[in-house]
Parts: structure tokens; C-alpha cells; sequence
């Protein structure tokens, strides 16, 4: 059964993924103006009762133990089905979300490294046919979702920290989403696209930040080109979307609830510096 609380951090969570949904341009992926935007907000509300059980299943846990991680795949498994009747779409940011709401509801106060405890135990009730992430995390050595989230997800951290930074929304939002997309091993795009596109993908990504951002005209030109040139290549950095509603949710959470000493205002260089370089 869930609390109150339960329900407010699925709400959240689905909030977080609509205001990602709601960001545009959002280089090769479905903003307002798409023609799936409306179901895939639609769709995106059905994630909460799956997301509220997460987070009850943790609370009634309390920690980060296998048992639980089963019980998150299982729960998984089900909303993903209730998704699928309802449009579809949103399985990377369920597998994001979920673990982020598990882990809030364990401890608030460390909620990445809490979801990195939980994705270290293997889900022994997942089907065993190998999932396009996991297929490319096999041929390139990619991470992946599981290797972000058990890595006590990087990239969400970098792009929470880039919407500290002082710029006015939606820039900031739309900048910690390049910052992700700059270095981030993308399985998605590594199965349409091949490592020389996700290299193209990081690159056009830094350019914008290394024009100063989408605030400037600079920044706010090369964002347009490479929106214009994914969405013509029929690129779509899916993987992106999904930890940028992780960061999101992060950012929603009470100042009283929001990790301690993982989030470092930064600033112009600063920011692009803190993406670092994994690929």
C-alpha cells in the first residue's frame, strides 16, 4: 500500500519527465512540436502507480537489498506494460526514475548513491534476451543504463550541478541536457547511428556548450543547426532524455532532501569543464 509520500515522489518523477518532454529545441528528440508529443505525456502519467510502488516496496525495505531489486524489476515489468497500453515509450527514464524513487524513499539525503546500491544487485527475474542497450554495451564496451545507474549515475549528477549554474530556464535546463548528450556513451544511438554518430552527436553538443551555451546567439544557432541535422539523420538521443528527467527530479526535491555535497554550483567554463570526457 502507499503513503502519501509514496504518491508525491511518483509525482514528481512524472513531472520531471513531462518538464523534460516539454523542453524544445531538444536536438533529435520529441518536443511540443512533434507529432507524439501529446501521447508520450499521456503516456508519461502512467508511470505513477508504478513509481509509487517502487517507492513503497524501498520504504517498506528500507534498504538497498536484493530482494528489493527484484521487487523494482518485477513492479518494472508491470508499469511497462501499463505504459505500452497507454502509448508507450518512457522505458529508459522507468528504469531511471524508478531507481531514483526507490532511492529517495530509502534516503533522501543520498539519493544517487543509494540508486547505485540498488542497481549493484543483479535483477534474477529479467527475461534473458539481451535488450538493444545491453547488445550494444556488449559489442563497444559501452556502459549503458545499468552501467550508469551502478556507477551511481554520473551524468545526472553533471547535469543537476549545470542547473545550479544561475542561468534563467530554459536555457539551463536545455544546457545540462547537452552536457549529458556531450560525453555520454549513448546505446541508442550506438545502435542507429554506429560510434562514428554518437561521436558527431557528442561533438555538436559541445559546440553549442563551447559557444557559451544556449543563452547566447552563438550557443543558441549551433543548438538550431544540430537540432535540424539529428532530427534530418533520424538520430535520437533517447538515452539523454531519460537522465535528463533524473536530474530533473533531483532538482524537485525539498532543499531538506536533496544530497548532501554532490552539487557544486558552476559557472561558464566551469560547467562545460565538469562534463569531464568518458567516450
Amino acid at each position: 500500500m502507499t503513503s502519501r509520500e509514496d504518491e508525491a515522489l511518483a509525482r514528481a518523477a512524472v513531472t520531471a519527465l513531462t518538464d523534460q518532454l516539454a523542453l524544445t529545441p531538444k536536438p533529435g528528440l520529441p518536443d511540443p512540436s512533434h507529432r507524439d508529443h501529446n501521447t508520450l505525456r499521456w503516456s508519461a502519467k502512467a508511470l505513477t502507480p508504478g513509481l509509487a510502488a517502487m517507492s513503497a516496496a524501498a520504504r517498506r525495505t528500507g534498504e538497498p537489498t536484493p530482494g528489493l531489486r527484484a521487487e523494482l524489476g518485477a513492479i518494472g515489468r508491470c508499469t511497462e506494460h501499463s505504459v505500452g497500453l497507454a502509448g508507450g515509450g518512457h522505458r529508459g527514464a522507468l528504469w531511471t526514475l524508478g531507481l531514483l524513487v526507490a532511492a529517495a524513499a530509502i534516503e533522501p539525503r543520498e539519493v544517487p548513491a543509494t540508486a547505485k546500491r540498488i542497481a549493484a544487485h543483479p535483477d534474477r527475474g529479467a527475461p534473458r534476451r539481451p535488450s538493444r542497450g545491453s547488445s550494444m554495451s556488449a559489442k563497444y564496451g559501452a556502459a549503458g543504463a545499468r552501467g550508469e545507474a551502478r556507477a551511481g549515475f554520473p551524468h545526472i549528477r553533471r547535469a543537476w550541478a549545470v542547473l545550479a549554474d544561475g542561468t534563467p530556464r530554459p536555457q539551463s535546463r536545455l544546457n545540462a541536457l547537452l552536457t549529458i548528450m556531450s560525453t555520454l556513451q549513448d546505446t541508442e544511438l550506438l545502435y542507429t547511428a554506429g560510434p562514428t554518430g554518437l561521436r558527431h552527436v557528442q561533438a555538436g553538443a559541445r559546440r553549442v556548450l563551447e559557444a557559451g551555451g544556449t543563452g547566447t546567439a552563438a550557443g543558441a544557432k549551433a543548438l538550431t543547426a544540430l537540432d535540424t541535422d539529428l532530427h534530418n539523420r533520424g538520430w535520437s538521443p533517447r538515452g539523454s532524455a531519460g537522465l535528463m528527467a533524473g536530474a530533473l527530479f533531483l532538482d524537485a526535491l525539498p532543499a531538506t532532501a536533496q544530497p548532501a555535497g554532490t552539487r557544486t554550483p558552476v559557472r561558464g567554463t566551469a560547467a562545460r569543464r565538469a562534463t569531464g570526457s568518458i567516450a
